[in-house]
């Protein structure tokens, strides 16, 4: 598989206009096509690290990748599935590796809370169907934390396992923290910390250095900064979201105790890392490089099938600003022509069908700061557009994907009939 000389330079050139103007369009970015056998098909960066850097952005740049981090907190549940050290329809089990979740009440309409009526269990919180949310994508649960309010970026534990539920285990869809309490019973069954766990059991065997919780010395060196787009669609240098891993010292284990692993939203990664692993799901989950296997095919299968197919048009019910600093007010997350029913994996989303060319099996989620990544097995490849821009959903990131995207399903059709 390879793509072509002229939409390789295509690729280049669009990501080079895409960057021209840093205060209107994108300050950088960073762009990784990996195929099934591992072999990175194109990967080009362009603009500055930041706005206010001289510095270039490069494919050695480290990006926050937010709630990409949630796939990787899948992968390393279903290698304890595999093992039956977890289980995805227990909750039982779950519930006494993570005896909080016992106590998490329901946010009723009104504000007050009651009792939850079922056991929540690892499939629930890695499909998002447990009720738990996200405050700054809901606006009762951000009502709720008032006055102090919650940030689910802080480094601290506590804001996450001190929101309620906004509806009954298994009753709906609600994007939010699932995945965070996900990691925390990986940590609690495995004897790791969630970022050690990820080092031993998946980032070491696949060669993956520069993908962590906590960032060395030369890692930060190399961050590209945190932007924002004001209303009038201009862009600004602002502090990080995640900060307490960046002001930290990684090597000292008592300040890193303190900070909470998130499996969520926690990980810290150059693009060409972070495709190792979209090439291990491509390959059914085996690395292509080394033969390594992480996971069987039928696990990697699981994770790639449709978890709710009970809910549809899940994607179709509408994300509020909740907080416009962090979000867009998304009226869908992926359109897709005549609005087919739509499903979710394990923690991401299958959209059957694009206008890009992707296959109706393909799926792809996100990171807050407007990265993005899909895998396509059934085309054999995946890749990832990587910008650190708040708030999410940005028009201008969207549209230099899509573009992207439909570049190289165009290649690999052109490929395929030659």
């Amino acid at each position: 598989m390879s793509l072509s000389a002229e939409i390789l330079s295509s690729l280049r050139d669009t990501i080079d206009r895409a960057c021209l103007d840093p205060q209107k369009d994108i300050p950088g970015a960073t762009v990784v096509v990996i195929s099934k056998d591992g072999k990175e098909l194109f990967a080009h960066s362009a603009g500055k690290r930041g706005l206010v850097s001289k510095d270039p952005m490069t494919l050695d740049t480290v990006f926050w990748i937010a709630s990409c981090t949630k796939m990787l907190t899948a992968f390393a549940c279903m290698q304890l599935v595999e093992k039956g050290a977890l289980q995805l329809d227990d909750g039982d089990s779950l519930e006494n590796i993570v005896p909080e979740l016992k106590e998490v009440q329901v946010l009723r309409e009104d504000g007050t809370c009651e009792t939850k009526n079922k056991k929540i269990t690892l499939r629930m919180l890695l499909t998002h169907t447990s009720g738990f949310g996200y405050s700054f994508m809901n606006e009762r649960l951000r009502d709720w934390s008032f006055p102090a309010g919650v940030n689910e970026f802080s480094g601290r534990i506590e804001h996450i396992i001190s929101q309620p539920l906004v509806f009954q285990p298994g009753e709906g869809w609600e994007y939010g923290t699932g995945i965070d309490w996900a990691g925390i019973a990986v940590e609690r069954i495995s004897g790791f910390a969630l970022n050690a766990y990820f080092q031993k059991h998946m980032f070491e065997p696949l060669g993956i250095k520069d993908m962590t919780m906590f960032p060395s010395k030369d890692m930060k060196d190399r961050l590209a900064y945190m932007h924002d787009r004001a209303p009038a669609g201009i862009i600004r240098p602002r502090d990080h979201l995640l900060q307490l891993p960046l002001v930290i010292d990684p090597n000292n284990v008592a300040e890193t105790r303190r900070v909470f692993n998130s499996g969520g939203a926690g990980l810290f990664a150059r693009p060409q890392e972070y495709c190792k692993v979209l090439a291990v799901l491509l390959n059914d989950g085996t690395c292509p490089r080394t033969g390594v296997q992480l996971l069987r095919k039928e696990t990697v299968d699981e994770m790639f099938r449709n978890q709710i197919p009970q809910f549809p048009n899940y994607s179709r019910q509408g994300i509020p600003a909740s907080k416009p600093d962090l979000t867009n007010a998304l009226s869908e997350l992926y359109p897709v022509p005549e609005n087919p029913p739509q499903g979710w994996g394990l923690t991401f989303m299958k959209t059957n069908g694009s206008s890009t060319g992707r296959s109706t099996d393909a799926a792809h989620w996100a990171g807050l700061p407007n990265l993005w990544w899909w895998c396509d097995r059934e085309n054999g490849v995946a890749g990832m557009v990587c910008t650190q821009i708040l708030p999410f959903a940005d028009s201008r990131v969207i549209s230099l994907w899509v573009e992207l995207e439909t570049q190289v399903y165009k290649s690999l059709s052109e490929w395929k009939n030659e």
